[in-house]
């Protein structure tokens, strides 16, 4: 049985900064790309960063580049994001997503990822 937990969100003042895991069991982590997507009350669900089965290739959502690091530790079978200089329009919660390697897709796609988390709050406060 597949599960994939979140955590380390919470309330932060903007400015601040959050790390959030996501540690997945009952699967070959290093078999599997990873992303993290938000979603917003009222918004629809977008893709945040992305980070390939290896590790070696990353991408950003554009307004997050530069504050937002993403990692993966496949030996802890966890998944990182590093996220700085948060703003209030980082308000959201966020979710983990695992694609098996090979599935054919563009990261932010939600459709494509087959296993994700029950989400962790983010709430920026101005």
């Amino acid at each position: 049985q597949v599960q994939v937990v979140e955590s380390g969100g919470g309330l932060v003042q903007a400015g601040g900064s959050l790390r959030l895991s996501c540690t997945a069991s009952g699967l070959t982590f290093g078999d599997f790309k990873m992303a993290w997507f938000r979603q917003a009350p009222g918004k629809e669900r977008e893709g945040v960063s992305y980070i390939s089965s290896s590790g070696l290739f990353t991408d950003y959502k554009d307004s997050v580049k530069g504050r937002f690091t993403i990692s993966r530790d496949n030996a802890k079978k966890t998944l990182y994001l590093q996220m700085n200089s948060l703003q209030p329009g980082d308000t959201a919660m966020y979710y983990c997503a695992a694609a098996a390697r090979f599935t054919s897709m563009t990261w932010g796609d939600f459709s494509k990822y087959q296993y994700w988390g029950q989400g962790t709050q983010v709430t920026v406060s101005s």
